[in-house]
């Protein structure tokens, strides 16, 4: 089977690597030349663990094609992937579905009877039937199928989703379409991976219903975690360890921190929430959701301020851009209120990240960026833990004490044993499991 991606972005680039892997002919293709560029070097565009190494591999075998024009490699596919970016349009909530009406038009004239095209981006319900009439409108004489299959992945563990799944999710309108996805995810059936059979809509549905959920699920436990400040004994890590054990409920996404960021819970929410309005039926449990999250990273930001006290000569070390580990996105990431807060009252941000700087660095050129946790510690009145990266988790305490002006340490994502880090001579304050109180006397008096 000769598979064609349009699209190398997050999506696309991690499906056409995957389904290489699975030993089909695939080529990617990209109108921006650079990144077909890189990716012929078998340098990776973004930064995805283990990706880089799967492209090289496939492409040393021949499985593995980079290429800038559709016309070269549409006509001779089996299968061709819609994988481009739907954005928030700028003028609302609301997606912008101008890249992939775009690429139909691109690919249309180069499809061949009896081509099977694959919505592979996030679209809401109703996207697959217009891109099937679109087609059918500029070309009117070709047999050809459409089917939406959308993507579950997760930054930081998009190859482990894609390869070991929990589910497959096929949109199908007629039995050649199903016939030919089900062969594409054939070996993962042979894994008992589920697959999932829905009309064109109600695949499209499910990818915002699941991600609705889990974003409400985040919103709800990052609540909990502010009503067990106010409760003494109450420690937030204890009680979603407790209701994670339900198996109604599961332990997944009840890890309180300072809010969801990234490139799909905070568009997708918001899609949802304004196609819901569109069509008659407010979703006033996800329009609550987008409010308490835009509310919590607010609040996370405002409370390290007023822990560091009078914010005049103050430097605050924010340790963790990314809005999570082992990715270099940085797309509404909490980290960014915390960051433009500080700046805004006049306190020096020296801030460290394994793999976002990068990018951080062109919004922010008056962060001092440094090489390690430990030098941007340097002079600090308090460290502010915002990713889990594992470097963090693994801090050496006494050597970042030792650099610090003032040994506060705010863990707004609780990766350390409150314990340790006092035993290390650090004020710690974490989430959920302390007493709101006011900025430690020690911090406030600080000139």
């Amino acid at each position: 089977m000769i598979i064609t991606i349009i699209g190398t972005g997050y999506v696309g680039l991690v499906t056409g690597v995957c389904l290489s892997e699975f030993g089909f002919d695939v080529t990617c293709v990209d109108n921006v030349p650079e990144k077909i560029a890189l990716l012929k070097n078998n340098v990776s565009p973004i930064y995805e663990p283990g990706l880089e190494q799967m492209i090289r591999s496939n492409s040393e075998a021949g499985r593995l094609h980079f290429h800038g024009d559709v016309a070269q490699c549409v006509p001779e596919s089996n299968v061709v992937f819609l994988a481009v970016g739907t954005p928030s349009a700028a003028s609302g909530d609301e997606i912008d579905l101008t890249y992939v009406f775009s690429a139909v038009d691109d690919i249309a004239p180069h499809l061949s009877d009896g081509t099977v095209v694959i919505v592979k981006c996030t679209v809401v319900p109703g996207t697959c039937q217009t891109v099937k009439e679109r087609i059918e409108k500029l070309r009117p004489d070709l047999d050809f199928s459409v089917v939406s299959n959308p993507e579950f992945l997760r930054e930081g563990s998009a190859i482990q989703d894609f390869m070991r799944p929990d589910r497959v999710v096929l949109g199908i309108h007629d039995e050649r379409g199903r016939e030919v996805a089900e062969a594409l995810y054939r070996p993962l059936k042979l894994q008992d991976t589920p697959i999932s059979i829905a009309s064109l809509s109600g695949a499209e549905m499910s990818k915002y219903a699941s991600n609705a959920f889990l974003a409400m699920k985040v919103s709800f436990i990052n609540g909990i975690a502010d009503l067990c400040e106010k409760v003494d004994g109450s420690n937030i890590i204890e009680v979603s360890e407790i209701i994670g054990l339900d198996d109604r409920i599961g332990d997944k996404f009840l890890r309180a921190g300072p809010g969801f960021g990234g490139s799909c819970f905070p568009k997708d929410t918001r899609a949802l929430a304004a196609f819901a309005r569109k069509v008659g039926a407010p979703q006033e449990l996800v329009e609550t959701t987008i409010r308490a999250n835009e509310t919590r990273k607010d609040n996370m930001a405002r409370r390290v301020l007023e822990t560091i006290g009078d914010p005049a000569g103050k430097t605050v070390a924010v340790l963790g851009i990314s809005f999570k580990p082992d990715t270099d996105d940085i797309r509404e990431s909490p980290a960014l209120p915390v960051v433009e807060l500080l700046i805004e009252n006049g306190v020096k941000v020296r801030a460290f990240d394994p793999k976002a700087m990068e990018s951080a660095a062109e919004l922010y050129p008056d962060v001092i960026w440094a090489s390690d946790p430990y030098e941007a510690a340097i002079g600090a009145h308090a460290v502010v833990i915002m990713t889990e990266w594992n470097v963090l988790r693994a801090l050496e305490l006494d050597r970042l004490r030792e650099a610090m002006a003032v040994p506060l340490m705010i863990d707004l994502r609780n990766i350390h044993r409150r314990k340790e880090p006092t035993r290390h001579g650090f004020t710690y304050l974490s989430i959920g499991r302390d007493r709101a109180k006011p900025a430690p006397a020690e911090v406030a008096a600080v000139d």
